[in-house]
């Protein structure tokens, strides 16, 4: 029976800091986290709330299980740009000293920047080849620190939002073992999650897991929106999937940690009763969730 962890991201808290939301947290229930890297949420330059982090997660007896590496605006490994890609380079470095430091187990990064379409065709190739360079050092870096290292699929308007950019990239890094993170909010805009899962079968680490209505990123709780997770569900088992489920939920609803937190408890309820369905009944794979009387508990 698959019955695979459930953590959530800190992420859903990202204007708070952290420190103010890891007891809710706890008493809510998650022991399993993915560590947001937000300016306003951890500042994982500053040694003494990251020596503060280590400390208050260890005497919550919560594990970070993952580090979302910094992305944004700011930060572009494919740029044309040598200052700002070094500079990139050297921000996501120094988030994995922090992540090795906080012993995670792995560390996720969105390989490509966060611009508002694709790059012209006579530069996609070039920002392809520039992302992989600063990969292979990264990747290279969290092997020394002893973490795992994982891409993740962006969303299907950006470079890596689709499967054949990032097995370009898989490829490429060949010195380390490289896991994929699966954005299941992107893969469906990209109408592609069976498909994903599929071609990444022999990387898939973990799951950063959402729901939306099929044309924008809401970060919904799953089972909210239109991913049809029985066929999900019965795809993972499929291929023997052995990782985390990492909920990352909105944090743009202006709930109070108490109302997030249950909304997350409920999310986490749907996925584990789904898992275990599909496992004793089995699924044919198609149709949406429809028949399932999944209970709710929060």
């Amino acid at each position: 029976m698959s019955d695979w962890p459930v953590g959530l991201s800190t992420g859903c808290f990202y204007d708070r800091s952290i420190f103010d939301v890891l007891e809710p947290i706890y008493h809510g229930g998650f022991s399993m986290l993915e560590i947001c890297s937000a300016e306003k949420h951890f500042d994982y330059h500053d040694r003494d709330a990251l020596e503060s982090l280590v400390r208050r997660l260890r005497d919550l007896d919560l594990e970070a299980y993952s580090f979302h590496a910094p992305y944004g605006r700011d930060i572009d490994i494919t740029s044309l740009d040598d200052e700002r890609r070094a500079y990139s380079r050297e921000e996501i470095l120094r988030s994995a000293e922090a992540a090795a430091q906080l012993n995670v187990r792995y560390f996720v990064i969105h390989p490509g920047p966060e611009m508002s379409e694709e790059p012209p065709a006579e530069e996609r190739l070039h920002r392809l080849r520039n992302a992989a360079s600063v990969l292979d050092v990264v990747s290279q870096r969290c092997a020394q620190l002893g973490i795992g290292f994982c891409l993740e699929n962006m969303l299907p308007h950006l470079l890596f939002g689709n499967a054949s950019d990032m097995l370009w990239i898989l490829g490429d890094i060949r010195r380390v073992e490289v896991g994929v993170c699966l954005d299941t909010g992107h893969a469906h805009l990209a109408r592609d999650i069976t498909e994903i899962v599929r071609k990444f079968a022999g990387h898939l680490r973990m799951l950063h897991v959402h729901d939306n209505r099929g044309d924008y990123d809401d970060h919904l709780p799953p089972g909210e929106g239109e991913i049809d997770w029985l066929r999900l569900v019965g795809e993972l088992r499929r291929i023997r999937f052995a990782g985390g489920l990492v909920l990352e939920l909105s944090g743009d609803l202006d709930l109070e940690p108490d109302e997030m937190l249950a909304r997350a408890r409920h999310a986490r309820w749907f996925l584990r009763d789904l898992s275990r369905r599909v496992a004793l009944f089995g699924t044919t794979g198609q149709g949406p969730l429809q028949s399932m009387d999944i209970e709710e508990k929060a």
